[in-house]
């Protein structure tokens, strides 16, 4: 199937055709018909698998076309758990939106809301906001909802963990029952399921991938390492001529700062990210991250979606998260999109729970044992977990960073770096 069997509009294929996209995603797939349709939709699918475009295509086609009422005021709401992934979801509607003279703002915090009630007031159609800073600017009287037509709940998931529910309970209240809602979420647990029973109205059910499964793309490893020698294996494995782009995952802020200071001063470059930085300093990180300036961005789980990042080659667990089904988030920022990717967990004595736990979801991750910081042998798991435990102790034996064995013959390449037993003073990796 392509985009032109989907009936989109002559403008929305066009810019389609600009962004390189040839054929729809499963998602996009069976979403955009039944949106164009007027149908409520419950969609759940992998984490970068398109669901932005899912619901970006057939919204704006419907604005454009005027089955939307015309009258005045915002018919268009879309709630995202954070801003980054507000602003992305922004960035795609300006891209998708060419030609169509729909007006979009982006709503979130951490920013001065002077240029985002300016917009406001200028008039637009379409409002992106994550829901702290939206329902701040409908109590000071800059949003009114009462025009809506459409209204998407996108990342559902994301946002109850963030414990956000409180104020969607708010906004919904504010919306006109008559609307057509699309309830997006990466995963589907039993809360989820219930409150979209409360906003759907025969819905369209569309799940394109098990729930909670890692994408097939991406190949998982995990070390078994000390909490005092995470950051030697970290320098170890990065230690080597070439630079791959990767993402680093720490559970708290504080590591994340922590992290990012010591592998600067071992003349690593290296950016954090989470949620006490500023905007700003956020996006000028993930800028930099963006434009190659910096190979690493060190980030806690406000970055492990919303991220657009092209190529990101390898997605790093230094800490292991509490939620089994947040792993899944953490690595599907790479492998998007049908590309390969590489995840790297590593685990400590005291995080085994949640190594079972994320084995209970996704049972491909290959125990790797050839480091000099292996502390597997102390461990009370079994050295093999579903019969895929590989190499030696001792880092004696060479692997490449894609996880391929270094006696294979085959190189890195692209961005993908390499890494041998030993330590190295090369710190190439800038």
């Amino acid at each position: 199937m392509t985009f032109e069997d989907l009936k989109l509009l002559p403008q929305i294929l066009s810019a389609l055709k600009t962004k390189g996209y040839l054929k729809p995603t499963p998602i996009q797939e069976k979403s955009i018909p039944p949106i164009l349709d007027g149908m409520d939709i419950c969609g759940s699918a992998q984490t970068g698998t398109g669901k932005t475009a899912a619901f970006a295509l057939p919204m704006l086609q419907l604005l454009h076309i005027g089955r939307a009422s015309q009258r005045k005021g915002i018919k268009s709401l879309i709630l995202a758990p954070t801003r980054e992934l507000a602003q992305q979801i922004s960035d795609n509607f300006k891209d998708y939106g060419k030609g169509l003279n729909l007006k979009h703002c982006v709503i979130y915090g951490g920013v001065s809301q002077h240029g985002q009630t300016n917009t406001l007031k200028a008039g637009v159609d379409i409002v992106i906001a994550t829901p702290g800073r939206l329902l701040d600017l409908m109590n000071q009287g800059f949003v009114h909802l009462n025009a809506i037509e459409f209204f998407v709940l996108d990342e559902v998931d994301r946002m109850l963990d963030m414990g956000f529910i409180n104020d969607i309970k708010k906004i919904i209240a504010k919306l006109p029952a008559k609307k057509q809602t699309l309830f997006f979420s990466a995963t589907m647990p039993p809360e989820i399921k219930k409150l979209s029973d409360t906003l759907l109205k025969n819905p369209v059910i569309v799940q394109t991938a098990p729930v909670s499964t890692a994408a097939v793309t991406v190949q998982q490893y995990v070390y078994h390492v000390k909490t005092d020698r995470k950051r030697d294996l970290l320098a170890y494995l990065l230690g080597k001529e070439n630079k791959p782009h990767v993402l680093v995952f720490t559970r708290t802020k504080r590591g994340a700062d922590k992290l990012a200071k010591g592998l600067t001063a071992d003349g690593i470059t290296a950016e954090a990210i989470h949620g006490n930085k500023s905007q700003n300093a956020r996006q000028r990180a993930l800028n930099r991250f963006k434009d190659r300036t910096i190979s690493m961005l060190i980030a806690t789980d406000v970055a492990s979606r919303g991220l657009d990042i092209t190529e990101i080659s390898h997605v790093i667990n230094f800490d292991l998260p509490e939620e089994a089904e947040t792993y899944i988030h953490r690595i599907g920022r790479t492998g998007r999109a049908g590309a390969a990717g590489v995840a790297i967990s590593f685990c400590a004595p005291d995080e085994r729970g949640q190594l079972r736990d994320i084995n209970k979801l996704t049972k491909n991750i290959e125990i790797i044992s050839d480091q000099p910081y292996d502390a597997s042998a102390a461990s009370e798991e079994p050295r093999k977990q579903n019969g895929q435990s590989k190499g030696r102790k001792g880092g004696g034996s060479k692997r490449n960073f894609s996880g391929n064995s270094g006696g294979s013959g085959r190189k890195p390449s692209g961005n993908q770096g390499s890494w041998r037993g030993g330590r190295t003073n090369d710190r190439s990796y800038r």
